[in-house]
């Protein structure tokens, strides 16, 4: 549904901007048909540029460490070359082009499986450079759609959980799962509610909503109202993960939580993190550029390549 919704877009985006071009270019006014052209095709650069100016100001009292007026720049200038890659390109057309790949049963591999959980407005097209290295290192994977995409987070825990027996069943071994932006929510949900911790082996979030965000006070679907700053769907998640932590301590500390001063969709900035978590701080990264750093990739796979707790560690860290 959302590939068609952004194929559609995307396409009638450039049929305006090419019809206004032929319009005033037919009527003699070749500035204003560049101009027009140019505002249609890379207007979203300024409501991007909005956003920078936004979170500046409600950072300003955020613990994040503060970004620079040249970070928020280069922030600004990968997000402008990385949103449409995602959203008019590798999401609309080409969300089908990378396939999941999984060992046969009867040759499992030694390494563990990766669940990839995409975000808001957004579908596995996301991760296509992902699925492309991972397959390239044998690292087995699933990445999955999110749906219906303005449910309630709420309706998302049956995908993950498809997801993740998938990995298992491959694997014989607990997947680690990464998601990017909502999808740490929804990873979240699942964890609590189908009492999953023991079956992921660790859980990396990427520029995710863990506290909601200050633009979720624009929303207007139920999933992204869901997503706003102390919301009831937040608070109602976090009193099922004080009861899970009285039971399982563990929780939190199976979580790498990457964020940044520069997170364009989720700020303050210190809301993508989670107490007892392994909160990282990625400077000069917007939203969906983040998802693409270096660093979070390098983390995946080594928590990849880690072996599995033996019962006594596992008691150890249980009783610590």
């Amino acid at each position: 549904m959302l590939a068609r919704l952004q194929q559609v877009t995307t396409l009638g985006l450039i049929l305006t901007a090419a019809l206004w071009a032929g319009w005033l270019l037919h009527a003699g006014e070749p500035l204003w048909a560049v101009a027009g052209s140019a505002l249609l095709i890379f207007g979203y650069a300024i409501f991007l540029g909005v956003e920078f100016l936004l979170l500046r100001v409600v950072n300003r009292d955020d613990p994040a460490p503060p970004a620079s007026a040249r970070q928020l720049l280069h922030a600004w200038c990968g997000e402008v070359w990385t949103a449409p890659l995602v959203f008019c390109w590798r999401q609309p057309f080409r969300s089908r082009a990378v396939a999941d790949w999984l060992p046969q049963p009867s040759a499992r591999t030694a390494m563990r499986g990766v669940v990839l959980v995409h975000g808001f407005l957004c579908n596995r097209g996301l991760w296509n450079p992902w699925m492309q290295r991972l397959r390239a290192a044998s690292v087995p994977y699933v990445a999955l759609n999110l749906e219906p995409v303005f449910a309630s987070l709420d309706a998302y825990p049956p995908c993950i959980e498809e997801a993740v027996r998938r990995v298992e069943s491959a694997t014989g071994r607990a997947p680690v799962i990464v998601a990017h932006s909502m999808g740490g929510l929804a990873v979240r949900a699942w964890l609590s509610r189908c009492d999953a911790v023991e079956r992921v082996h660790r859980v990396v979030t990427i520029g995710t909503p863990h506290r909601g965000t200050w633009l979720g006070r624009y929303a207007f679907t139920r999933n992204g109202i869901e997503m706003r700053l102390d919301s009831p769907w937040q608070r109602q998640l976090a009193a099922l993960e004080l009861h899970r932590q009285r039971l399982d301590p563990r929780g939190a500390t199976r979580f790498t939580c990457f964020y940044s001063h520069c997170d364009n969709v989720v700020f303050p900035a210190s809301t993508a993190t989670l107490p007892g978590a392994d909160n990282r701080h990625v400077a000069g990264s917007a939203h969906v550029h983040l998802a693409f750093e270096p660093a979070v990739f390098d983390e995946v796979l080594r928590r990849v390549a880690e072996p599995d707790l033996s019962p006594s560690e596992r008691r150890a860290i249980s009783s610590a």
